[in-house]
C-alpha cells in the first residue's frame, strides 16, 4: 500500500498515528520518508505545553514546546504526511486493519496503528499543584533543575522514592527540603542521608502553597497573560509556612489508552525499583504491542523518557512498522505471483 506524496486525501492509510507530540511526529517523519501514507490524529492537549521550553535536547534546547511541535509538522508535510485534528474515541479492527474513530464521528483506517499519546499527570491532592505544573511544581531534574539552581528545592514525599528525590535534587541546589506529607518516614540510614547532604527534613502534611501576586507575561503569539505568582513557600497543617521556590512533586503516570480496549490492549502497571508509578502500555524495544498490528511509543511506552528519547524511540518504531509492512507486502506479491504461474511449473 505504498503511495508517494502526490496521493490525495483518503480515508486509508498505511499507518494511523494517534497522537501529534514528538513521538507521534517523530514516527510520522519516518514513515513518511519512506514513502507510506501515514496520518497523524491529534487532540492538541501536549503534556508539556505548560514548560516554558524543551531541555536536554541536543540541538533543540530550550525550545518552546509549541514551536518544535509546529517545526515537526512542517516536516511531516514535507514528506506527504497528513494532519486530522480531533480526540480518538475508539480503535477497533477492520478487516485486516483498523478503524480509528473519533469523538465527533468522523472515522479513518489504518494497516498499522501507532499509539503515541503519551500519558497523565495525575497530582497529588494539594491545592495548587496543578496551577504551578511544569513551571514551579517539578517532576524531572533533567528537565527543569538547571532552571531553579541554587533556589529553594521542596520535595513533597508521597512514596517511598521520595528521599532519593531529594538526594537526586541536592545536585542542583544546596537548599533541598523533604516534606514528609503522607509519605513514609525515612529509615536511620536515610536519615543519615540526608543529614550528610543537609537536606532539612520537615513533619506534618502540606496543605496548600503560597504564591506572589500574579504578573503579566508575553505569551505564545505575542499575547498578554496572567503567569499566576511564583511560588513563595509551602503552608503546613497549622499554618507554618515553609519558604520555597521550586516544589519537587511524583506524579501517578496514566497512559491515555481507553480508546484501546475494543482492540483487547489494556494498560499494564510501569514500575520504577519495585514501586508502582503507574500505568503504560507494554511493547518491546521496537515498540510493537501484544496486539498484532499496533505498536506504542514515547510515554505511551516509557513513562519516564524524555522529549528527545520519545522521539528517539518514535523513529525506531517508524522503521519496525515500515518492515512490518514491507514483509507483508512481500507475502502478498509472491502469492500472487504463484497464483499467475501455469499448473505444474
Amino acid at each position: 500500500m505504498t503511495h508517494t506524496r502526490e496521493s490525495a486525501a483518503q480515508d486509508t492509510y498505511d499507518v494511523a498515528v494517534i497522537g501529534g507530540g514528538a513521538a507521534g511526529l517523530g514516527a510520522a517523519l519516518t514513515l513518511g520518508r519512506a514513502r507510506r501514507a501515514v496520518l497523524v490524529v491529534d487532540g492538541g492537549e501536549p503534556r508539556n505545553a505548560p514548560a516554558d521550553g524543551i531541555h536536554a535536547y541536543l540541538g533543540q534546547e530550550g525550545t518552546p514546546p509549541a514551536e518544535l511541535l509546529a517545526t515537526g509538522r512542517a516536516e511531516v508535510r514535507r514528506y506527504g504526511g497528513r494532519f486530522l485534528d480531533g480526540t480518538v474515541a475508539s480503535a477497533e479492527r477492520d478487516g485486516a486493519g483498523f478503524r480509528v474513530v473519533l469523538a465527533d464521528g468522523r472515522a479513518v483506517r489504518g494497516a498499522r496503528l501507532l499509539v503515541a499519546t503519551g500519558l497523565t499527570d495525575e497530582l497529588p491532592p494539594v491545592p495548587g499543584l496543578a496551577e504551578g505544573w511544569g513551571t514551579d511544581v517539578l517532576h524531572c531534574p533533567y528537565c527543569h533543575g538547571w532552571e531553579v539552581r541554587d533556589q529553594a528545592v521542596g520535595v513533597l514525599s508521597t512514596g517511598p522514592l521520595a528521599v532519593q528525590q531529594a538526594l537526586l535534587w541536592r545536585q542542583w541546589s544546596e537548599d533541598v527540603t523533604l516534606f514528609l506529607h503522607t509519605g513514609p518516614e525515612p529509615d536511620d540510614e536515610e536519615y543519615e542521608q540526608l543529614a550528610a547532604r543537609g537536606i532539612a527534613v520537615v513533619d506534618g502534611t502540606v496543605e496548600g502553597l503560597e504564591r506572589t501576586e500574579s504578573r503579566e507575561r508575553t505569551g505564545p503569539g505575542e499575547r498578554t497573560e496572567r503567569d499566576g505568582g511564583r511560588l513563595s513557600g509551602v503552608r503546613l497543617d497549622g499554618g507554618t509556612v515553609v519558604a520555597c521556590r521550586a516544589l519537587v512533586v511524583a506524579p501517578r503516570f496514566a497512559v491515555r489508552a481507553g480508546f484501546l480496549a475494543p482492540l483487547g490492549l489494556e494498560p499494564v502497571e510501569a514500575e520504577r525499583e519495585g514501586v508502582v508509578i503507574g500505568t503504560h502500555l507494554p511493547a518491546d524495544a521496537t515498540g510493537r504491542t501484544p496486539v498484532d498490528g499496533v505498536w506504542a511509543a514515547g510515554n505511551a511506552a516509557d513513562p519516564l523518557g524524555q522529549v528527545i528519547s520519545a522521539a528517539a524511540a518514535a523513529s525506531r518504531a517508524g522503521a519496525a512498522l515500515n518492515a512490518d509492512l514491507v514483509a507483508e507486502e512481500t507475502r502478498r506479491a509472491v502469492e500472487a505471483r504463484a497464483a499467475l504461474a501455469p499448473a505444474g511449473s
